[in-house]
């Protein structure tokens, strides 16, 4: 486990001289939440902005030639993959938690009613789309590197245009529609269960990878 914590430090140290811009580009969700007058807009923008950032250590690391660097550190392949999926989950875990505290401010201060259940659906769905756009853009990125894999980059867009257009869309009698907003615990429920059993291949997936890879 602790060198799982440590790999996702050197993650962080190689992005922390992006973090001002992370920072910066949450403010346009903040700012999309407030014209259309949505909360789930708003963080469904954010998290597809933060998910556009999973390539930084990619990219860094490629650049730098760090692939050395890494192949002689005392840790193992699969630690190292462990430790950028807890880094990239820990980004958008602080991108969502940001979200969810300033646009209801935002909301409410344009007078929007803002109420408990719409935090938890904003945030479930939040979290349900990072983990979709990432669980893609990981592998992607270790199989084919920043540069050839820039492709993976904009997965969060198309999937962002997707949720904007085609959801609301959706025939209002779906039954499965129907039962998750009948149930908001059911709701939260399989959100988690979904993000879990993603991550838990798409994980497999890297390691499968890497260990391929020679380093």
């Amino acid at each position: 486990m602790s060198n799982i914590l440590k790999a996702a430090k050197l993650d962080f140290s190689l992005v922390k001289p992006y973090v001002k811009v992370i920072s910066f580009t949450m403010l346009f969700p903040i700012a999309f939440a407030a014209i259309n007058r949505s909360m789930l807009t708003g963080i469904s923008f954010a998290m597809c902005f933060i998910a556009m950032t999973t390539g930084y250590t990619f990219s860094i690391t490629e650049r730098n030639h760090m692939d050395r660097l890494y192949g002689i550190l005392p840790v193992k392949k699969c630690e190292m993959v462990i430790g950028r999926y807890l880094f990239v989950f820990a980004l958008g875990t602080f991108a969502l938690v940001i979200s969810l505290i300033t646009h209801p401010i935002v909301l409410r201060a344009m007078g929007e009613s803002v109420e408990l259940f719409d935090v938890i659906s904003a945030a479930v769905g939040g979290l349900f789309l990072f983990a979709l756009y990432t669980v893609f853009q990981i592998p992607g990125y270790y199989k084919f590197g920043s540069i050839k894999g820039r492709v993976f980059m904009y997965i969060p867009t198309a999937g962002f245009l997707v949720t904007l257009f085609l959801l609301p869309k959706l025939p209002a009698n779906n039954s499965m529609i129907n039962v998750a907003a009948s149930s908001p615990g059911l709701r939260v429920v399989l959100a988690i269960l979904s993000v879990v059993i993603m991550y838990a291949v798409s994980i497999w997936f890297s390691v499968r990878i890497m260990k391929n890879k020679e380093m």
